[in-house]
């Protein structure tokens, strides 16, 4: 596969086989060559766990000190006071049954994260089919199903990301924005990897760190020396 002029100039600046200090890989990307976009900086996590086992599992949320450099727009189901409650939180969208045929029948997707409150959960279960293929799915294990409907939305709209296992035990998610500089990207890095690593499963045996990585949208990855 060719890379483009810009993916080689960065490329140029890496150290074949070397494993990066985090401060030292941030401060890297700040030198790669800028592109026309605010690029996201993802991270990827390769875990010493089976995700086809229950035991084995590595899920959960964490809020990042500096958001994540997007604005979400959440949906929430809620009916009464819930509904009221999710509105004056800043929620983007609120609604019940009515949502179901925009949704089903008109392909409505016009929203990063759904929130519902348990009551709900009957209603929103009709749109598992719709919602979890493109893991938008209310989960109480990431906090989007839940009464306590403003602090979700507030923690949403603050920076908080979901991290989990997918099918290969690896860890992908964003985390920032090249633009906001190496120390900041820094705190939010070790923010999340404190809490993949206090989320190790007790099943989980021998090295449960195997290699972390870091890349922007458009630039190489860089590996990290986790020791």
């Amino acid at each position: 596969m060719k890379r483009g002029k810009r993916y080689q100039e960065s490329a140029k600046l890496l150290e074949k086989g070397k494993l990066y200090d985090a401060k030292e890989a941030f401060t890297l990307i700040e030198k790669f060559p800028k592109t026309k976009f605010d690029e996201t900086v993802e991270l990827h996590v390769k875990l010493g766990v089976d995700s086809k086992h229950a035991d084995q599992q590595v899920r959960g949320t964490v809020v990042l000190p500096n958001g994540t450099g997007k604005t979400l727009k959440v949906l929430v189901f809620a009916k009464g006071p819930k509904a009221d409650e999710a509105t004056q939180a800043g929620a983007d969208f609120v609604g019940a049954e009515e949502l179901i045929p925009k949704i089903e029948k008109e392909n409505w997707f016009d929203y990063d994260v759904v929130v519902a409150t348990p009551d709900m959960m009957g209603v929103v279960g009709r749109l598992g089919k719709v919602l979890g293929p493109k893991g938008l799915m209310p989960n109480p294990k990431s906090g989007t199903v839940t009464m306590d409907v403003a602090k979700a939305i507030s923690e949403i709209k603050s920076g908080k990301v979901e991290y989990r296992l997918d099918k290969t035990n690896i860890i992908h998610l964003g985390f920032g924005k090249v633009s906001f500089g190496a120390e900041k990207l820094l705190e939010n890095y070790n923010t999340v990897m404190d809490a993949i690593i206090k989320a190790k499963p007790v099943a989980a045996k021998g090295q449960y760190i195997k290699t972390v990585a870091v890349t922007t949208t458009m630039g190489p990855s860089i590996y990290i020396d986790q020791k």
